[in-house]
């Protein structure tokens, strides 16, 4: 038998909680047509990714993928950090730097 080929569905999101240990919670965002109005609404869903490293921090822009259920609720995992969330100290008010690895 082979293995199959086919391409593992994506999706790009915005990173809204990481409370949970190895686990990320993305909320990805669209613009679709109201069925009756035909007007332009935007739609948000959220899901619960695998990330294994920690990686991912509040307000990234992350890719996710389709994975085989790791729990009740998790069917996805981190695939790459695309875009970094300025990271704000609260006591000082100034940007914190931190190294991408």
């Amino acid at each position: 038998m082979s293995t199959p080929t086919g391409h593992k569905n994506e999706k790009l999101g915005e990173v809204v909680s990481t409370k949970m240990a190895k686990t990320i919670v993305v909320s990805v965002s669209r613009r679709v047509s109201h069925p009756l109005y035909r007007k332009i609404v935007s739609t948000r869903k959220k899901f619960y990714a695998h990330d294994e490293e920690e990686t991912a921090k509040l307000g990234d822009l992350v890719r996710i993928e389709e994975h085989r259920p790791l729990s009740k609720l998790k069917r996805w995992k981190l695939k790459e950090i695309v875009r970094r969330a300025v990271q704000i100290d609260t006591k000082t008010g100034r940007v914190v730097e931190e190294e991408i690895a």
